[in-house]
């Protein structure tokens, strides 16, 4: 029996790399494994490779190393920021790093609207595909036109998944998600935006600059990787 994901949770933890490789060599030097494979997204002209990192608070969460596809052409701004000099330039000079998360949400719509009335716009709803090994993988996604991420980074982007969810036919890596810490100028705004989603379990406190840190148990002991540079 596939775990239930119709409740709002983590989903998974996003890092950009400068290119694929590079990821894959940061995931086994950090992490002690190599991601499984994963695919390509036409629409935001890159490509990513998976990791599981699931564990009983989150039975379903999985990394995601994502980078610019070289070989494809973007028809919009690419997601979760990359398309930012700033962010770019960071990656390209410090390495692969925890820039963003997600969240699924059973209701997309809903929670786009629930985020709208406390002034966040999520941009549009998009429906997205890809085609894996065990059939086509769908998905509605929250995307800004201008691909910018909300809050720094720190409000995760929103997800629904159709009939599948990814993490179910990953391979277990030894890595399991301990747990997700975010610290932002505008904590109580952060805050509020994952209670009107149903978010739960992560912390949030205030900080004088905006950061993400994950915890994660490893083959090589427990790991944090955040987004700093």
């Amino acid at each position: 029996m596939n775990p239930d994901f119709s409740s709002a949770a983590l989903d998974h933890l996003i890092v950009m790399a400068d290119t694929l490789a590079q990821g894959v060599a940061w995931c086994e030097a950090t992490l002690g494994v190599t991601p499984a494979p994963g695919g390509e997204h036409a629409l935001f002209g890159t490509h990513n490779r998976l990791l599981a990192v699931a564990s009983p608070a989150w039975p379903l969460a999985y990394l995601e190393i994502i980078a610019v596809n070289p070989d494809a052409a973007p028809t919009r701004r690419r997601w979760f920021g990359m398309d930012e000099a700033a962010l770019q330039e960071a990656v390209r000079t410090h390495g692969p790093r925890l820039t963003h998360w997600v969240a699924r949400v059973p209701d997309l719509a809903a929670a786009a609207a629930a985020w709208a009335a406390q002034g966040l716009d999520v941009g549009d709803i998009l429906a997205a595909s890809r085609m894996t090994p065990r059939g086509l993988l769908q998905w509605q996604i929250a995307v800004r036109a201008d691909g910018r991420r909300l809050l720094d980074g720190c409000a995760p982007t929103l997800i629904e998944w159709g009939a599948v969810h990814p993490a179910v036919s990953l391979p277990a890596s030894g890595v399991t998600l301990q747990g997700l810490r975010l610290a932002h100028p505008r904590a109580a705004a952060l805050q509020g935006a994952l209670a009107a989603a149903g978010v739960p379990g992560v912390v949030v406190e205030a900080g004088a600059a905006a950061a993400i840190c994950a915890q994660l148990q490893t083959p090589r002991g427990l790991v944090e990787i955040d987004s700093g540079f």
